[in-house]
C-alpha cells in the first residue's frame, strides 16, 4: 500500500490521496496515520468510520462518516480478523488504516471492483464474549429453567412449560452497558431452541462466534425482546409464530413454531 497518505486531524474524517489509477492487491493495508488515543488490544471490540475511494480514479464511492453511528463490527483477534490482527492489535484509537480491495477475480458486477478502504479506528471497548452483570433472582417458576456451563453457553429445561402466546421477555443477567436501540445492530450469542420439544435448531456458541446482525432484519420477537435492554444482559425470548417465522418452514423449524432463545447480548452499534 505504499502510496497511499491520510491527512487532516487524527480521528476526523481523513483526506486521502494516493496517484491514479492505483494497483490494489486484495488484503493490503498499511497505517497511513498515526492515531493518538487508547491503544487497541487482543479481544478488544472496535468502532470504525470509513472511506472507500475507487482506486482508477480516486472518487470516494461510500463513506460512513455522515451515519449517525460507527460500524462496530470488528473483534481484534487472530480468528475473527486473522489477515488484518497484527496490524490492528497495539493501533492507537484514531488510526487511520488503507486496505486494498480487489474483487475483480470475484465474479463481481460491480462498477468498481477495486478500491481502496480508508478505516478511521473511532474506539475501542474490550469485548464481551458472554452475559455480564447482575443475576436475576425473582424470575416466574413457571417459565423453562436455563442453566449455563462455565463458559457460558446456556442449556433448556422446558420445566414442563405451555406457551401462552404472545410475547415474553424474561432478562436473567441484567448488563451494566447502553441501552439497544430498535433500529440498532447488535452483536450476540445465544442459542434457539424449539418450544414443543425443547430441541435446539441454532446455536453461536456452538460455533464459536458471536453473531452480529441489524434488529431491523430480524424476526420481529428479537426486534421487540431486545430493543431497550442493555449490552451485557442475558435475555430469555418466547416468540409466538406470528413474530417468528409464521407459517413459513425454516430448515430445522416447523412452520408455526414458537421459538425459545436465550441471547447474550454483547455490543449494540
Amino acid at each position: 500500500m505504499q502510496g497511499v497518505s491520510a491527512s487532516g486531524k487524527p480521528g476526523s474524517k481523513p483526506d486521502i490521496s494516493f496517484k491514479t489509477p492505483f494497483k490494489v492487491e486484495n488484503q493490503t493495508h498499511q497505517v497511513i496515520q498515526e492515531g493518538n488515543g487508547e491503544v487497541i488490544r487482543d479481544g478488544d471490540r472496535v468502532c470504525t468510520r470509513s472511506l472507500a475511494l475507487d482506486a482508477k480514479t480516486g472518487k470516494v464511492i461510500n463513506s460512513t462518516w455522515d451515519n449517525s453511528s460507527p460500524e462496530c463490527s470488528i473483534v481484534v483477534s487472530k480468528k475473527a480478523i486473522p489477515a488484518y490482527y497484527d496490524t490492528f492489535k497495539g493501533l492507537k484509537v484514531n488510526s487511520t488504516v488503507a486496505v486494498g480491495i480487489d474483487e475483480s477475480g470475484s465474479g463481481s458486477s460491480q462498477a468498481t471492483d477495486s478500491y481502496i478502504m480508508a478505516l478511521t479506528f473511532v474506539s475501542r471497548s474490550k469485548n464481551l464474549t458472554r452475559a455480564q452483570g447482575q443475576k436475576v433472582t425473582d424470575l416466574p417458576s413457571d417459565l423453562p429453567k436455563i442453566s449455563l456451563d462455565d463458559k457460558g453457553k446456556p442449556s433448556l429445561d422446558l420445566n414442563g412449560y405451555q406457551p401462552k402466546g404472545g410475547l415474553v421477555v424474561q432478562t436473567l443477567i441484567k448488563g451494566e452497558g447502553a441501552k439497544v436501540g430498535e433500529h440498532q445492530s447488535v452483536s450476540a450469542n445465544y442459542t434457539g431452541w424449539l418450544a414443543s420439544d425443547g430441541k435446539q435448531f441454532d446455536s453461536s456458541w456452538d460455533r464459536g462466534q458471536a453473531s452480529d446482525f441489524s434488529l431491523d432484519q430480524v424476526v420481529k420477537g428479537w426486534q421487540q425482546g431486545l430493543a431497550g435492554q442493555t449490552v451485557g444482559s442475558q435475555v430469555l425470548l418466547v416468540i409466538p409464530p406470528e413474530l417468528g417465522y409464521g407459517s413459513q418452514k425454516q430448515q430445522s423449524i416447523p412452520a408455526n413454531s414458537t421459538l425459545i432463545f436465550v441471547v447474550d447480548i454483547l455490543a449494540a452499534y
